[in-house]
Order: structure tokens, then C-alpha cells, then sequence
């Protein structure tokens, strides 16, 4: 593979995320969108005028979802791209934005992640075709069996399983990261879920497919989530929002080796591409895993989360489970790395095309020192893991443009500093009629683009 060298820096500039719901089908996709869009426009204070390409991550939705999103900011006739990577599709806009400004083909790109999903597990939807992981599923079959829990359940259950044959996790080991995730998403006002729970009653509820209970799942979820991606022309022209820019310092797509058909239930989730991914950011970003400080990464279940902390580095290989007993992931004195402060998918939930654009939400409110509730003194690195079976990863490494570490900003500095007059990392709030017209496009808006969208989302603030 050749890396092709980047020609200029690329910094998230703006993100916006709406609120992680149940899916009940009472928000429709283009509200979503809209809301996130416009967050993420007035957090990097620019028009959409000034955006040069947009991209549009989802996976269920019909085709040019994105253009009906993208067009209630403006039909300013910029090319849109529709991206849909499995759980991965948010973080891969991300990756498709960088490598846009990276290489000079914009200055200014908007990404907006959002998804309507189906009460219930993820099912296939097309059957009439081969499913593009039916080689994936028959090593399952042959090396593990089939039972009647969700498939995903159980493709990353038997990772879970394999780990502990392995390595010598115990049950409660995947139950804690479980207890983790939900302890932490009660100071992310986004998550969908806002509840605590004891080991044990992690550890006791519904059994989906062993170790996995019910609390080590991520639910489906409704809701959206954007960044806008700046250049370093375009952030020397506005001095002073340089404080809030954050840099992707490295970044990498990676998909599958011929590893991932080894009969091996842990690299059948896509261990080796997670690995390579995580490797190959952290060395663009000129770090190392030891300097990671905050970790978005992805745990759509507790099983994934384990074996994830060893492909990135975070541990020794083999050894997740005992930083996870040690408390080396979450706050306090055992504190090696927070991982997931966010709740992760978890607790925060998991809109797929919107999980990739909240994980880097997250991060950056955390580089920037905004994220005071839930902050990780002297961090300097973050790191995020986004991944889709099938399949793709991504993995991005961000740092402070200045290089220092994240400082910790009050609530009343940050509303100071915002257009919106709130800190958005601590309070989900929303935006007023002046403040969306302030973004939208001043010389191609179309109002018959938006139809009652925006009624419909400031209603709900």
C-alpha cells in the first residue's frame, strides 16, 4: 500500500451532533441531518457558501439521502457524495473529507453522518442477493456454530469467547467495560441512554449470545452528527478561531487481510484490520499508543471493546482484560486511558452513519478543553476506532494545532466563545431561526429545500 503524501494539514473546525434516540420513526432522516449540519456550521462560524465539497454518510436510506439533507443549507451545485461502509461510514466521510483538503481538491468540506434505523437488531434487507458477509458467516457456521441470537451478537460473543480460551478473561471482565461505558455516558448529554449499573446487574441481565448480556449490547438509534473540515489556508484566514481547530494528525482506512477468513473468531471482527489501521494513524501522527490519552473506539459490544484495546495498543497483546480489572480505562487512580467517555455505542448509542462523526465530536470538544465534565488531564493525543465488518476501519489520531495539551475550559468561556451561547460538549441544547439563517447559504437557498424541516427541529428545543 502507498501512503500518498498529505500536501497540507487538515483541521476539524467545527462539529455538531443531535441528540441519540430510540427508534420510533417520529424524526425523519432530513431533520436529523438538518440539525446537525447547522450545529456544526455555527460552531466553525462559517456560511455554507463556504463549503467546497459535502459528504453524506448513511446506510439505510434510498439513494441521494445526502442531497436532500445538503439541500435545505443551499443548492449552491457543489459536488455531494452519498458514503455507506457499514458501521463504519461515518468516520469513512471523515476519511474522504481529509484526503479532499489534504490534496487540494477543497478548503472547506462539510460531512454530515445520520441514520433512521428499525427498532430491533440489524437485519439484512435484500434477499434476493448474496449478503457481502455470507464468507464471513459460513467460517462462523463451520468453526462455531449457529444459534438463534442476532448474528452480529454472535460473530463478536465468539471473539469474546475466543479471548477468554486465549487469553484468561472472565465473564466479569466483559461485564465491566459494559458497566464502564454506561457509567461514563451520564455526563455526555447526546447518549441515549444515561443510566448506571452494578457489575452485577450487568453481568445478570438478558443473555444474548455468552459472555454477552443485554447491557454489553449497543442498541439501534436514531440521530446524526457533522464536522466541518478546514485547510490550513482557510484557518489562517480566520486567526481567530485557531484555538478551537483541531488537527488530524493521522488517519487510515484499512480493510481486510486474507487473516480475517484464519478460522479465528477474533480476527473474523476484523482484528487485523483494526490493528493495521490504529499502527499506521498512529505513525502518520508521529505518536504511540502509550501517548494516547482519550479513545473513542468501537464498542458495539463489550466483546469488541476488549478486543480492540489490545489491536490498537492500549495493552500488552493479550492483556485488555487485565488494564479493564485494573481500572486502567475509565477515571481514577488505576487511570491508563479513558476509553469511550462518551458512553460509546454502548450507552451513547449507534445511528451507523452518525457513530464514526460523534466519536470525533467526542475527541475534539476533548482537544479543545470543552469537555470539562468528563476531561483527561494532559492530553496531548486521541485517538478513535471506527469500524464495519465486511469490511473497513478507520482509525484518525487528533492533536491540539498548537501541539500543547487540551486545557480545560469552563462552560461560561465557552459560551463566550460559541455562536450559539452555550458549551455544546456539556449541554445539548438547539439554535434559533437568526442562527440557522446565519449559516445557510446567503445566494442559493432554497426554502422549498427545507419545506417544515427546520419548524420541526427548533419544535423540539
Amino acid at each position: 500500500m502507498v501512503n500518498r503524501k498529505a500536501t497540507e494539514p487538515c483541521y476539524v473546525l467545527g462539529v455538531g451532533m443531535t441528540k441519540f434516540i430510540k427508534p420510533r420513526g417520529k424524526v425523519d432522516y432530513n431533520e436529523l441531518g438538518f440539525e446537525a449540519g447547522v450545529k456544526a456550521m455555527l460552531d466553525a462560524q462559517i456560511n455554507y457558501d463556504e463549503v467546497d465539497q459535502g459528504v453524506a454518510c448513511y446506510c439505510y436510506g434510498d439513494s441521494t439521502c445526502g442531497q436532500r439533507v445538503f439541500y435545505q443549507f443551499g443548492m449552491t451545485q457543489i459536488p455531494i457524495y452519498n458514503v455507506n461502509n457499514n458501521c463504519s461510514t461515518g468516520s469513512t466521510g471523515l476519511f474522504m473529507g481529509r484526503n479532499m483538503i489534504s490534496h487540494g481538491a477543497a478548503d472547506c468540506v462539510l460531512v454530515v453522518g445520520f441514520e433512521k434505523m428499525f427498532p430491533g437488531s440489524l437485519q439484512t434487507f435484500f434477499q434476493d442477493r448474496s449478503n457481502p458477509t455470507a464468507t464471513t458467516n459460513l467460517i462462523m457456521k463451520e468453526t462455531r456454530g449457529v444459534t438463534n441470537a442476532p448474528g452480529a451478537a454472535q460473530l463478536f460473543g465468539n471473539a469474546g469467547r475466543e479471548y477468554m480460551e486465549k487469553y484468561g478473561a472472565s465473564a466479569e471482565d466483559f461485564a465491566e467495560i459494559g458497566r464502564i461505558n454506561h457509567l461514563h455516558s451520564g455526563k455526555n448529554p447526546y447518549s441515549q441512554f444515561q443510566d448506571e449499573y452494578t457489575l452485577d446487574q450487568v453481568l445478570n441481565s438478558t443473555m444474548i449470545h455468552a459472555p454477552l448480556t443485554k447491557l454489553q449490547c449497543c442498541p439501534t438509534s436514531d440521530g446524526s452528527a457533522a464536522a466541518v473540515l478546514v485547510s490550513q489556508s482557510f484557518l489562517d484566514a480566520r486567526p481567530h478561531l485557531k484555538s478551537q481547530a483541531v488537527l488530524i494528525a493521522g488517519q487510515c482506512l484499512a480493510t481486510d487481510s486474507p487473516d480475517l477468513f484464519s478460522r479465528s473468531s477474533i480476527d473474523l471482527i476484523g482484528y487485523g484490520m483494526s490493528k493495521t489501521a490504529a499502527a499506521r494513524a498512529l505513525a502518520e501522527a508521529g505518536a504511540t499508543p502509550a501517548d494516547v490519552k482519550v479513545c473513542e473506539l468501537h464498542d458495539c459490544f463489550s466483546a469488541n471493546e476488549m478486543v480492540t484495546i489490545d489491536a490498537l495498543g492500549l495493552s500488552a497483546p493479550g492483556k485488555a482484560h487485565e488494564l479493564v480489572r485494573s481500572g486502567g480505562i475509565t477515571y481514577g487512580p488505576g487511570l491508563k486511558v479513558v476509553v469511550n467517555p462518551s458512553g460509546g455505542l454502548i450507552s451513547k448509542g449507534h445511528p451507523l452513519g452518525a457513530t464514526g462523526l460523534a466519536q470525533c465530536a467526542e475527541l475534539v470538544w476533548h482537544m479543545r478543553g470543552w469537555a470539562n465534565n468528563r476531561a483527561v488531564p494532559d492530553t496531548k493525543v486521541a485517538l478513535q476506532h471506527n469500524l464495519g465488518l465486511g469490511g473497513a476501519v478507520v482509525c484518525t489520531v487528533y492533536k491540539r494545532g498548537d501541539g500543547a495539551a487540551a486545557p480545560t475550559v469552563s462552560d461560561a468561556e465557552v459560551a463566550k466563545r460559541t455562536l450559539v451561547g452555550y458549551n455544546p460538549a456539556t449541554q445539548a441544547k438547539g439554535f434559533t431561526k437568526a442562527q440557522v439563517k446565519s449559516v445557510v447559504s446567503k445566494k442559493a437557498d432554497s426554502e422549498w429545500a427545507r419545506q417544515d424541516t427546520e419548524q420541526k427541529v427548533e419544535s423540539r428545543f
